[in-house]
């Protein structure tokens, strides 16, 4: 039950997650960098602390009496994170919905499945699953395998990708993606897969402060939210900076109040992204303490968020008029990101 539990929590967040741009698509009037703003206000700033309030009321005591240096490990890991969700809204704004989620999550979904066994391999720390345990166990091979499908479901959506953009004329692939651009968008969702996985790192980073909180009575199932509002005030230092910058540039900041703008359905719309995004990781963290942290929560999570974004790219019809050729290519590189987390899956219960 508990196993049960934690993969509908993680498909829950996942929902959210590949859900959450539905609602900027909406917007209309509003330069990109003024509805991610508002909209991330939300997310990083707003939605994280209230959360955690509702669901571990003396939060910040353990921020407070946490070390400074586990604070400043998760918040520049949140910053360099904050990089990665900076770059995920571009490459969804050039590949859109369906394949901007899948290249960029399925790198997320890589590197943060393998890079903390390696740090913990590299500090030699105890009581956690290193690099070197997964290569001396036939679970761990088992879960390293599943990586490698996984890796390989990237490389054949990105030739997806790349086959949309020779067969549709510049107004075909407009009409389901205002910005369409294969090279552009792959390069992009790359960085942002990369990066994007240190929100992995930077809860392994604050499992100190879980376990305090654990340890003094706090739910388990909702300690996760503690380092979340961390991790996301570095994000929120990226993103400010970024957008701010464009809005500088682009002397956009007026579009806030322009009242031939549909001003409240925007707020209101980026404000339901926001919110709907902060949920994936609410979500994540209720599942991480059903199923235990390290490559499965995270893979499970990423895969889960390509599935429901892939649902919404078809009801977006971003793969209608390719040949059945580049749509038969989609569907192996998906099937091959499904199977990867099934064999992930039985590589942990082994």
């Amino acid at each position: 039950m508990q196993a049960l539990f934690g993969i509908i929590y993680h498909s829950l967040g996942g929902f959210a997650s590949g859900s959450f741009y539905m609602p900027f698509n909406k917007v209309k009037g509003w330069s990109w960098e003024i509805f991610w703003l508002f909209g991330g206000l939300f997310s990083w700033l707003i939605v994280p602390p209230l959360m955690s309030w509702a669901t571990v009321p003396d939060f910040l005591t353990y921020i407070i009496s946490a070390e400074g240096t586990i604070i400043r490990a998760v918040y520049l890991l949140g910053v360099l994170w904050g990089i990665g969700g900076l770059t995920y809204g571009l490459g969804v704004r050039y590949l859109g919905m369906s394949l901007g989620n899948s290249i960029t999550l399925g790198f997320c979904s890589a590197f943060g499945a393998l890079v903390p066994p390696i740090f913990y391999d590299i500090r030699g720390m105890e009581g956690r699953t290193t690099i070197t345990d997964m290569l001396h166990s036939t679970g761990g091979m088992v879960v390293l395998t599943g990586v490698v499908v996984s890796l390989i479901g990237i490389a054949v959506l990105g030739r997806a990708g790349t086959m949309k953009e020779k067969e549709l004329s510049e107004e075909e692939s407009k009409a389901s993606v205002k910005e369409f651009n294969a090279v552009k968008g792959i390069t992009v969702a790359i960085i942002s897969g990369i990066l994007s996985s240190f929100f992995n790192f930077g809860i392994e980073a604050g499992k100190p402060i879980t376990e305090a909180a654990v340890e003094a009575g706090s739910n388990p199932l909702f300690v996760n939210n503690i380092t979340f509002v961390v991790i996301l005030w570095g994000g929120l230092t990226t993103n400010l900076i970024w957008c701010v910058y464009l809005i500088r540039k682009n002397k956009t900041f007026s579009e806030y109040f322009d009242i031939s703008k549909p001003l409240k359905n925007n707020y209101l719309l980026c404000a339901l992204a926001g919110t709907t995004w902060f949920l994936q990781f609410f979500f994540y963290g209720m599942g991480e303490s059903k199923i235990g942290s390290g490559a499965s929560s995270w893979i499970l999570h990423m895969t889960t968020i390509i599935l429901t974004a892939n649902a919404w790219g078809i009801y977006n019809k971003e793969w209608t008029g390719v040949q059945k050729r580049t749509l038969s290519t989609f569907i192996i590189g998906l099937t091959l990101m499904i199977c990867s987390v099934f064999i992930v899956g039985i590589g942990n219960a082994m």
